[in-house]
């Protein structure tokens, strides 16, 4: 019996983490092989994998969308992949593992792929560890600044909401250099933190917003990577990580950023928020219509990601008593495949999906409603096109009536259970209509595109 240990984590450490354990332990119980696999969620290391089982493993499989750390790899076959490999083709990746090539960080095979990793997959594994580190400040963040309109009002009126509204700000105001310091520790390990979130930082201090946090994470671990390669006599090696990278670092790559960087990603975040501000009627629609099928075509992927975060960035743009008519697009059509799914799968079209898939659907009810896009995953895997056609579908016309509706959130996240906060969201019955009637139509769309099935 061949022995297998796997690493899974997804950018926010949340679903794609855990249905990708799953994936392939389903896999491995399918070849009649032993696995263990640790995940790396949002709460930290998981089912953490021990010395023994690693050396006794024949292989190591590791599926994530963010950097992992190999350490305890060295001398063992290694795969690495996508975390969406081990959802969908779990059984071939296995098999895969075992033709992989020895983890020897030193060894010439592996600078070899060192240099070819310089792609796009390796950027988007940057970006995606500096995503996931990132969104629990924002979710919190977000919840806590909704909490203080429940306790005060709009206004958050009184010591008790004011409080609870401050810890928010702080939290929010984390994102940006959390952002940049995690791409920057992806690229260079620790060394990258202090240059990356201070860039991180002074993006937030210069309106960059999101593209400046992000070109500053790049810049601080490239840097960092850069200083490391200098030969210092001896004497001074050890003073490289507490004083001539950090302080370097900043100092080169600060002022970089500081004219070369921000002032112009600053001026493109305001020219492009004052053009989504003048657009209503039939433009606002069609925003709404393009951020709504982008939040489903891909369940939460790089195509989501960028829907979310440029709805994210339209909330750091708010005044007082204002909330974001594009946030409220990119949320309430991020709610609309698990729902759809689950209507489908648990109400109207039950004949269409085997037990498994209607013990999902129970699940995709409070996923959809917890704005959990990944909930429609176990139904876009076993039938891509369908699924993912009629959720867009759907997805896109909640985006455009929310749009039209003017309906609009002032948190980032926390789904239907922040439509009722007093002050969160405007127009809230409307934005309750927008979400009925995507979902139905997505529901009805894909149970009539999907053949009945022998019930299991």
């Amino acid at each position: 019996m061949k022995k297998i240990v796997a690493i899974t984590s997804c950018s926010t450490g949340i679903a794609h983490t855990y249905m990708a354990a799953e994936g392939l332990e389903v896999a491995a119980k399918e070849l009649g092989w032993s696995i263990r696999v640790e995940t790396q969620g949002s709460i930290g290391a998981e089912n953490v994998l021990t010395e023994q089982e690693i050396k006794d493993a024949d292989a190591v499989v590791i599926a994530a969308s963010t950097t992992v750390n190999k350490d305890r790899f060295v001398g063992k076959k290694l795969i690495e992949r996508d975390v969406n490999d081990a959802i969908q083709k779990g059984k071939e990746l296995l098999e895969s593992s075992l033709t992989a090539n020895v983890y020897n960080p030193k060894g010439a095979a592996f600078a070899e792929k060192r240099a070819a990793a310089k792609s796009s997959k390796g950027i988007y594994a940057h970006l995606m560890t500096g995503v996931s580190y990132m969104i629990p400040f924002v979710v919190t963040g977000g919840i806590c600044i909704a909490l203080a309109f429940a306790l005060g009002g709009i206004n958050a009126e009184g010591e008790a909401a004011q409080a609870v509204n401050q810890l928010g700000g702080i939290a929010m105001g984390l994102m940006w250099p959390i952002l940049g310091g995690y791409v920057a520790f992806s690229i260079a390990d620790r060394p990258g933190l202090v240059p990356g979130m201070a860039f991180g930082m002074l993006a937030a201090s210069m309106s960059a917003g999101f593209l400046g946090a992000l070109a500053g994470g790049f810049l601080a671990g490239y840097l960092v990577l850069a200083i490391k390669k200098i030969e210092l006599p001896k004497a001074l090696r050890g003073l490289m990580p507490i004083l001539i990278i950090p302080v370097f670092s900043v100092l080169i790559g600060g002022i970089i950023f500081k004219y070369l960087i921000g002032a112009p990603v600053s001026w493109l975040n305001g020219a492009m928020t004052d053009w989504l501000n003048s657009m209503s009627g039939t433009s606002g629609i069609i925003l709404g219509l393009i951020l709504g099928g982008m939040m489903a075509i891909d369940l939460a992927g790089p195509i989501g990601k960028a829907a979310y975060f440029f709805g994210v960035a339209s909330l750091t743009n708010l005044g007082a008593n204002e909330t974001s008519q594009i946030m409220g697009a990119v949320m309430v059509s991020g709610m609309v495949p698990p729902l759809a799914m689950a209507l489908s799968s648990t109400l109207i079209g039950k004949n269409r999906y085997n037990n498994d898939q209607r013990e999902s659907g129970k699940s995709a009810w409070v996923l959809g409603l917890s704005f959990i896009s990944e909930g429609a995953i176990p139904f876009a895997v076993a039938d891509p096109v369908r699924v993912l056609g009629a959720v867009t579908v759907g997805s896109a016309i909640t985006g455009a009536l929310s749009m039209a509706f003017n309906c609009g959130i002032a948190v980032p996240h926390g789904g239907f259970f922040v439509f009722f906060i007093p002050g969160a969201v405007s127009n809230v019955m409307l934005y309750v209509l927008a979400l009925a009637v995507g979902t139905v139509i997505s529901g009805f769309l894909v149970t009539a595109l999907k053949k009945p099935m022998e019930m299991a």
